[in-house]
Protein backbone atom coordinates (compact mmCIF):
# COMPACT_ATOMS: atom_id res chain seq x y z
CA UNK A 1 0.00 0.00 0.00
CA UNK A 2 1.24 3.52 -0.80
CA UNK A 3 1.02 6.67 1.30
CA UNK A 4 -1.99 8.04 -0.65
CA UNK A 5 -3.87 4.79 0.00
CA UNK A 6 -3.10 4.99 3.71
CA UNK A 7 -4.23 8.62 3.77
CA UNK A 8 -7.55 7.62 2.24
CA UNK A 9 -8.09 5.18 5.11
CA UNK A 10 -7.54 7.72 7.89
CA UNK A 11 -11.00 9.38 8.02
CA UNK A 12 -12.77 6.01 8.12
CA UNK A 13 -10.51 4.67 10.87
CA UNK A 14 -10.90 7.86 12.88
CA UNK A 15 -14.69 7.56 12.61
CA UNK A 16 -14.55 3.89 13.56
CA UNK A 17 -12.47 4.58 16.69
CA UNK A 18 -14.85 7.37 17.74
CA UNK A 19 -17.95 5.23 17.27
CA UNK A 20 -16.28 2.38 19.22
CA UNK A 21 -15.69 4.92 21.97
CA UNK A 22 -19.42 5.67 22.02
CA UNK A 23 -20.12 1.98 22.63
CA UNK A 24 -17.66 2.07 25.53
CA UNK A 25 -19.18 5.21 27.03
CA UNK A 26 -22.65 3.71 26.90
CA UNK A 27 -21.40 1.22 29.49
CA UNK A 28 -19.13 3.66 31.35
CA UNK A 29 -21.84 6.23 32.01
CA UNK A 30 -24.27 3.91 33.70
CA UNK A 31 -25.44 5.39 36.99
CA UNK A 32 -22.68 4.23 39.32
CA UNK A 33 -20.97 1.33 37.62
CA UNK A 34 -22.53 -1.09 40.08
CA UNK A 35 -23.94 -3.23 37.29
CA UNK A 36 -20.61 -3.50 35.48
CA UNK A 37 -19.87 -7.20 35.02
CA UNK A 38 -16.14 -7.97 35.03
CA UNK A 39 -14.76 -11.29 33.84
CA UNK A 40 -11.20 -12.51 34.36
CA UNK A 41 -9.33 -13.79 31.32
CA UNK A 42 -6.77 -16.59 31.31
CA UNK A 43 -3.92 -14.09 31.80
CA UNK A 44 -5.73 -12.64 34.86
CA UNK A 45 -6.56 -9.40 33.05
CA UNK A 46 -10.11 -8.03 33.31
CA UNK A 47 -12.74 -8.12 30.55
CA UNK A 48 -15.95 -6.08 30.51
CA UNK A 49 -19.04 -5.67 28.38
CA UNK A 50 -17.44 -2.51 26.98
CA UNK A 51 -14.35 -4.43 25.75
CA UNK A 52 -16.62 -6.86 23.92
CA UNK A 53 -18.88 -4.22 22.40
CA UNK A 54 -15.93 -2.16 21.13
CA UNK A 55 -14.22 -5.27 19.74
CA UNK A 56 -17.27 -6.41 17.81
CA UNK A 57 -17.87 -2.93 16.41
CA UNK A 58 -14.27 -2.40 15.28
CA UNK A 59 -13.83 -5.85 13.76
CA UNK A 60 -17.07 -5.50 11.80
CA UNK A 61 -16.09 -2.02 10.64
CA UNK A 62 -12.60 -2.99 9.53
CA UNK A 63 -13.88 -6.09 7.74
CA UNK A 64 -16.36 -3.94 5.80
CA UNK A 65 -13.83 -1.22 4.92
CA UNK A 66 -10.78 -3.38 4.14
CA UNK A 67 -12.05 -6.93 3.52
CA UNK A 68 -8.67 -8.18 2.30
CA UNK A 69 -6.71 -7.22 5.42
CA UNK A 70 -6.74 -9.64 8.39
CA UNK A 71 -7.50 -8.39 11.89
CA UNK A 72 -5.79 -9.18 15.17
CA UNK A 73 -7.65 -7.88 18.23
CA UNK A 74 -6.93 -8.41 21.90
CA UNK A 75 -10.31 -10.13 22.16
CA UNK A 76 -9.53 -12.49 19.26
CA UNK A 77 -5.93 -13.21 20.17
CA UNK A 78 -6.20 -16.99 19.76
CA UNK A 79 -5.49 -16.86 16.01
CA UNK A 80 -2.86 -19.58 15.40
CA UNK A 81 0.70 -18.51 14.67
CA UNK A 82 0.66 -20.74 11.58
CA UNK A 83 -1.95 -18.38 10.15
CA UNK A 84 -0.52 -15.10 11.45
CA UNK A 85 3.04 -15.88 10.33
CA UNK A 86 2.03 -15.28 6.71
CA UNK A 87 0.51 -11.87 7.30
CA UNK A 88 2.45 -9.09 5.56
CA UNK A 89 -0.19 -6.49 6.41
CA UNK A 90 -2.82 -6.61 9.15
CA UNK A 91 -4.86 -4.56 11.59
CA UNK A 92 -3.78 -4.73 15.23
CA UNK A 93 -6.49 -3.57 17.64
CA UNK A 94 -6.97 -3.00 21.33
CA UNK A 95 -10.69 -2.23 21.56
CA UNK A 96 -10.36 -0.93 25.13
CA UNK A 97 -6.83 -0.27 26.32
CA UNK A 98 -6.76 0.40 30.05
CA UNK A 99 -9.61 -1.80 31.23
CA UNK A 100 -8.35 -1.40 34.81
CA UNK A 101 -8.67 2.38 34.43
CA UNK A 102 -12.14 1.89 32.95
CA UNK A 103 -13.15 -0.14 35.99
CA UNK A 104 -11.65 2.50 38.30
CA UNK A 105 -13.65 5.09 36.32
CA UNK A 106 -10.75 7.53 36.03
CA UNK A 107 -11.16 8.13 32.28
CA UNK A 108 -7.64 7.02 31.32
CA UNK A 109 -8.55 4.42 28.72
CA UNK A 110 -8.33 4.42 24.94
CA UNK A 111 -9.35 2.76 21.70
CA UNK A 112 -6.29 1.68 19.68
CA UNK A 113 -6.33 0.77 15.97
CA UNK A 114 -3.06 0.21 14.07
CA UNK A 115 -2.19 -0.95 10.58
CA UNK A 116 0.96 -3.09 10.55
CA UNK A 117 3.06 -3.42 7.40
CA UNK A 118 6.04 -5.82 7.48
CA UNK A 119 6.19 -5.54 11.27
CA UNK A 120 6.02 -1.73 11.30
CA UNK A 121 3.00 0.27 12.56
CA UNK A 122 2.43 2.63 9.62
CA UNK A 123 -0.94 4.03 10.66
CA UNK A 124 -2.21 4.48 14.20
CA UNK A 125 -5.39 5.95 15.65
CA UNK A 126 -5.81 6.37 19.42
CA UNK A 127 -9.10 7.69 20.77
CA UNK A 128 -9.74 8.84 24.34
CA UNK A 129 -13.53 8.50 24.73
CA UNK A 130 -14.01 10.47 27.97
CA UNK A 131 -12.03 13.44 26.61
CA UNK A 132 -13.29 13.07 23.02
CA UNK A 133 -9.64 13.36 22.02
CA UNK A 134 -8.17 11.71 18.94
CA UNK A 135 -4.50 11.08 18.15
CA UNK A 136 -3.50 10.00 14.65
CA UNK A 137 -0.11 9.12 13.19
CA UNK A 138 0.69 8.19 9.60
CA UNK A 139 4.18 7.18 8.56
CA UNK A 140 5.63 9.74 6.16
CA UNK A 141 2.80 12.20 6.77
CA UNK A 142 3.01 13.34 10.40
CA UNK A 143 0.79 13.20 13.46
CA UNK A 144 -2.13 15.24 14.72
CA UNK A 145 -4.54 15.62 17.62
CA UNK A 146 -8.18 16.59 17.47
CA UNK A 147 -10.41 17.46 20.43
CA UNK A 148 -14.14 16.97 20.03
CA UNK A 149 -15.41 18.67 16.89
CA UNK A 150 -12.38 20.92 16.66
CA UNK A 151 -9.85 21.07 13.85
CA UNK A 152 -6.91 18.69 13.66
CA UNK A 153 -3.73 20.20 15.11
CA UNK A 154 -0.27 18.85 14.17
CA UNK A 155 1.69 17.45 17.11
CA UNK A 156 5.42 16.99 17.57
CA UNK A 157 7.77 15.62 20.19
CA UNK A 158 10.05 18.05 21.98
CA UNK A 159 13.79 18.33 22.71
CA UNK A 160 14.53 16.86 26.13
CA UNK A 161 16.14 18.98 28.85
CA UNK A 162 19.57 18.05 30.19
CA UNK A 163 18.01 17.55 33.62
CA UNK A 164 14.47 17.41 34.92
CA UNK A 165 12.95 15.26 32.22
CA UNK A 166 9.26 14.40 32.50
CA UNK A 167 8.90 10.62 32.61
CA UNK A 168 5.61 8.80 32.04
CA UNK A 169 4.97 5.82 34.28
CA UNK A 170 2.17 3.28 34.42
CA UNK A 171 -0.60 4.08 36.85
CA UNK A 172 -1.50 0.41 37.41
CA UNK A 173 1.70 -1.55 36.68
CA UNK A 174 4.69 -0.47 38.82
CA UNK A 175 8.05 -2.22 38.48
CA UNK A 176 11.23 -2.40 40.54
CA UNK A 177 13.34 -1.94 37.40
CA UNK A 178 11.57 1.32 36.64
CA UNK A 179 12.12 2.57 40.18
CA UNK A 180 15.84 1.84 39.82
CA UNK A 181 15.98 3.74 36.53
CA UNK A 182 14.18 6.79 37.92
CA UNK A 183 16.70 7.00 40.75
CA UNK A 184 19.40 7.55 38.13
CA UNK A 185 17.63 10.41 36.30
CA UNK A 186 18.48 13.67 38.12
CA UNK A 187 15.51 15.86 38.94
CA UNK A 188 13.06 13.92 36.83
CA UNK A 189 9.33 14.45 37.23
CA UNK A 190 7.06 11.42 36.92
CA UNK A 191 3.59 11.49 35.42
CA UNK A 192 1.37 8.47 36.15
CA UNK A 193 -1.06 7.60 33.39
CA UNK A 194 -3.08 4.66 32.16
CA UNK A 195 -3.25 2.96 28.76
CA UNK A 196 -1.57 4.24 25.59
CA UNK A 197 -1.93 7.81 26.85
CA UNK A 198 1.68 7.56 28.04
CA UNK A 199 2.95 7.23 24.47
CA UNK A 200 0.58 9.91 23.21
CA UNK A 201 1.91 12.33 25.83
CA UNK A 202 5.40 11.79 24.42
CA UNK A 203 4.07 12.34 20.89
CA UNK A 204 2.56 15.72 21.72
CA UNK A 205 5.60 16.97 23.64
CA UNK A 206 4.12 16.86 27.14
CA UNK A 207 6.42 14.03 28.29
CA UNK A 208 10.05 13.30 27.40
CA UNK A 209 10.44 9.58 28.09
CA UNK A 210 8.29 6.54 28.75
CA UNK A 211 10.33 3.49 29.77
CA UNK A 212 8.23 0.33 29.98
CA UNK A 213 10.12 -2.26 32.00
CA UNK A 214 7.19 -4.58 32.57
CA UNK A 215 4.83 -6.73 30.52
CA UNK A 216 2.71 -5.41 27.65
CA UNK A 217 1.13 -6.97 24.58
CA UNK A 218 1.51 -5.87 20.99
CA UNK A 219 -2.00 -4.41 20.76
CA UNK A 220 -1.22 -2.18 23.76
CA UNK A 221 1.42 -0.20 21.89
CA UNK A 222 1.14 -0.44 18.10
CA UNK A 223 -1.31 2.40 17.40
CA UNK A 224 0.39 4.83 19.77
CA UNK A 225 3.82 3.86 18.43
CA UNK A 226 2.67 4.98 14.99
CA UNK A 227 1.63 8.30 16.53
CA UNK A 228 4.93 8.77 18.38
CA UNK A 229 7.08 7.97 15.38
CA UNK A 230 5.03 10.15 13.02
CA UNK A 231 5.44 12.97 15.56
CA UNK A 232 9.24 12.64 15.51
CA UNK A 233 9.93 10.24 18.40
CA UNK A 234 11.28 6.72 18.73
CA UNK A 235 9.96 3.50 20.23
CA UNK A 236 12.72 0.94 20.75
CA UNK A 237 13.65 -2.14 22.66
CA UNK A 238 16.02 -1.55 25.56
CA UNK A 239 18.99 -2.31 23.28
CA UNK A 240 17.97 0.57 21.00
CA UNK A 241 16.62 -1.59 18.16
CA UNK A 242 13.15 -0.75 16.80
CA UNK A 243 10.08 -2.29 18.41
CA UNK A 244 8.41 -4.49 15.79
CA UNK A 245 5.28 -6.64 15.52
CA UNK A 246 4.21 -10.07 14.41
CA UNK A 247 7.71 -11.50 14.31
CA UNK A 248 7.16 -14.49 16.64
CA UNK A 249 4.30 -16.60 17.91
CA UNK A 250 4.26 -14.58 21.15
CA UNK A 251 2.11 -11.44 21.29
CA UNK A 252 4.09 -10.10 24.27
CA UNK A 253 6.34 -7.10 23.76
CA UNK A 254 9.88 -7.00 25.10
CA UNK A 255 10.66 -4.17 27.50
CA UNK A 256 10.85 -0.93 25.55
CA UNK A 257 11.61 2.79 25.69
CA UNK A 258 9.69 5.69 24.15
CA UNK A 259 11.61 8.94 23.66
CA UNK A 260 10.60 12.19 22.07
CA UNK A 261 14.21 13.24 21.51
CA UNK A 262 16.44 10.59 19.93
CA UNK A 263 19.49 12.16 21.60
CA UNK A 264 18.29 10.89 24.98
CA UNK A 265 18.09 7.25 23.91
CA UNK A 266 21.75 6.26 24.55
CA UNK A 267 21.57 7.67 28.07
CA UNK A 268 18.39 5.78 28.91
CA UNK A 269 19.60 2.49 27.46
CA UNK A 270 22.92 2.76 29.29
CA UNK A 271 21.14 3.30 32.60
CA UNK A 272 18.93 0.29 32.05
CA UNK A 273 21.93 -1.86 31.20
CA UNK A 274 23.92 -0.69 34.22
Amino acid sequence: MSLPVYEQLVPDIEALAISAGEHILAVYHRADGADLAVETKADSSPLTEADKASHEHIVAGLAARTPGIPIMSEESAAIPWAERAGWQRYWLVDPLDGTKEFIKRNGEFTVNIALIEAGVPVLGVVYVPVERRLYVGLSGSGAHRRDGDGAATPIHTRPAPAEGMVVAVSRSHPSAALTALLEQLPGCETRALGSSLKLCQVAEGAVDVYPRLGPTSEWDTAAAQAVVEAAGGLVTRTDGSPLRYGRTDSVLNPHFIVVGDAATLPTITSLIDS
